[in-house]
């Protein structure tokens, strides 16, 4: 009798297996079908990027996509972030998350589809504007699994959840999408799943990791003060640009020197301004910093390690107390991503048998930070899963591993993903990833 529970259970196991893949199969073509348009809208949507806070015309674009497809959508959800619920019966709650904003940089890919656009940024001033870090991609990703999966409506059962996110470069999306009550206001998620272009990874490969995926993010800001001065008189003054060099140096020894070097950290100093012309020494200096660790103790420990070396340095300066170094760290912190690892596994298998093992790809931790991890740390918990998307011509991947050379990465001027295969392999990979987790396929 266990015997033939066991072949029973094998049988029905199988039957499900053979059902989805008639189903992703029908989504595959329903997708080669539909591509002219999802092209379309990807150079449409690679052309118009918007800045953080900015993405007003590309949140009404995805808002159109989703009500034309029947989605009931809530807008300006905090800045521009736009939410679609599509009730389909009774069954899970499944939310897909894309990322809407781009970068204040000007693009030299070549490509006859180039960004030309400009934007304000927080500053005040006008910059370009281009999609480096690939939600154009993301986007185009979002609306081609929002089609295919109405189109089919008929296989699965459960509501699904579309967000089209603001503002995910400086931080702030995730946040203001919370505190406008995002989880009170649709059907708390039983999954949340999301996925990022990968700028080293060949088209059509996908990428994972169980657990730690990206790192938390801190960007901090300090304000060296001294005592400024004729340059041609340095010994009158107490010269902030020389105690910001000897600040900026000693930070380096805290990764290497005071950091467990089994656990991942990164100082990195992005920006440093002071002073006016070549003679005049300044009464301060202005740095950038960003902090990235996946340990809360390790970043706990980064931090006092800056104040430290700050304090100390502008003592030894012979700075006064009212002079020392002021450092104040933005909010909202963006926290590290980590993946569920139980949901992990459940969708990794969805993609080897959609995919086949070679082309599935378990990948390192990256110190880039995402906040989509908020999606996962509310006070109503639900499990989260972001994976990597290949997105580089694989003729040009195997020729970078060949000779030695380094791929342009995200946030780079130069970042030209693929866009066919890697807009058709994102739609395959959420569509397929949703129909398991509402888990009714007929």
């Amino acid at each position: 009798m266990k015997d033939y529970l066991i072949i029973f259970s094998l049988c029905l196991f199988s039957t499900s297996l053979a059902a989805q893949r008639a189903v992703t199969s029908k989504i595959s073509a329903f997708t080669d079908k539909n591509y002219p348009s999802l092209e379309k809208l990807y150079h449409h949507l690679h052309q118009n990027p918007e800045l953080s806070m900015h993405e007003e015309k590309s949140a009404a674009r995805i808002a159109k996509e989703l009500k034309r497809l029947g989605f009931e959508v809530m807008e300006k959800m905090g800045a521009h972030n736009i939410v679609g619920i599509f009730k389909n019966g009774p069954g899970p709650t499944v939310l897909i998350r894309a990322d809407m904003d781009a970068l204040p940089l000007e693009e030299k890919t070549g490509l006859p589809y180039a960004s030309k656009a400009k934007g304000i940024n927080a500053a005040g001033n006008e910059v370009n504007v281009m999609h480096a870090c690939g939600h154009d991609i993301h986007m185009t990703v979002l609306v081609g699994t929002a089609r295919a999966l109405v189109e089919a409506k008929s296989r699965w059962n459960g509501t699904l959840v579309m967000v089209g996110q603001s503002a995910e470069e400086n931080g702030l999306g995730a946040d203001l999408l919370f505190k406008a009550g995002l989880y009170e206001k649709i059907p708390l998620p039983d999954f949340a799943i999301a996925l990022h272009d990968n700028p080293y990874l060949a088209a059509g490969k996908i990428g994972f990791r169980e657990g730690a995926f990206m790192a938390s993010v801190d960007m901090m800001d300090i304000t060296v003060f001294g005592a400024g001065g004729h340059g041609a008189a340095p010994h009158t003054t107490k010269d902030p640009v020389v105690l910001s060099a000897q600040m900026i140096m000693a930070f380096q020894t805290i990764v290497s020197r005071e950091i467990n070097p089994i656990d991942p950290a990164v100082v990195t100093v992005g920006s440093i301004h002071g002073g006016t012309v070549h003679n005049i020494i300044p009464d301060e200096v202005k740095m950038q910093l960003t902090l990235r660790s996946y340990d809360k103790d390790v970043r706990n420990q980064t931090i006092a390690a800056i104040r430290r070396i700050s304090a100390s340095m502008a003592q030894a300066a012979g700075l006064p107390e009212d002079k020392m170094p002021q450092i104040t760290i933005r909010e909202p912190q963006t926290p590290a991503t980590v993946n569920d690892p139980v949901l992990t596994k459940r969708l990794v298998a969805v993609f080897k048998e959609n995919f086949g093992d070679e082309n599935v790809v378990e990948m390192p931790p990256y110190m880039v930070g995402e906040d989509f991890s908020r999606f996962g740390m509310q006070e109503k918990q639900v499990p989260i899963f972001m994976f990597w998307l290949g997105a580089i011509d694989p003729v040009k991947v195997q020729a970078a591993a060949e000779n030695g050379e380094q791929l342009p990465s995200l946030h780079s001027p130069l970042f030209a993903p693929l866009p066919e295969p890697t807009i058709k392999t994102g739609i395959m990979a959420m569509s397929a990833a949703a129909l398991d987790l509402f888990e009714k396929v007929k």
